[in-house]
């Protein structure tokens, strides 16, 4: 996959726990500490925001649907 090489700004107490992190050798380097953490970050934001949708879902709307769709195709299967 393409990187690209960009500055960021951070507070010098984060930098610090960021550095122990790579001389424990938790991290190869910086920049895969931040790769790591920002991709974890929009993971979470992404299912949050599938959590939030699915919670405006109407779970007898939805059950309702299902069965129409469910019955209406049950004609067309074959009897065994």
């Amino acid at each position: 996959m393409a990187t690209a090489k960009i500055a960021i700004t951070i507070e010098e107490e984060t930098l610090f726990r960021l550095d122990l992190l790579v001389k424990s050798r938790i991290f190869p380097n910086r920049s895969k500490a931040i790769q790591d953490a920002v991709k974890e970050k929009l993971s979470k934001i992404e299912k949050n925001r599938l959590e939030a949708e699915c919670a405006k879902l109407d779970p007898k709307f939805e059950q309702a649907l299902a069965d129409e769709g469910l019955f209406s195709e049950i004609k067309e299967w074959p009897e065994y």
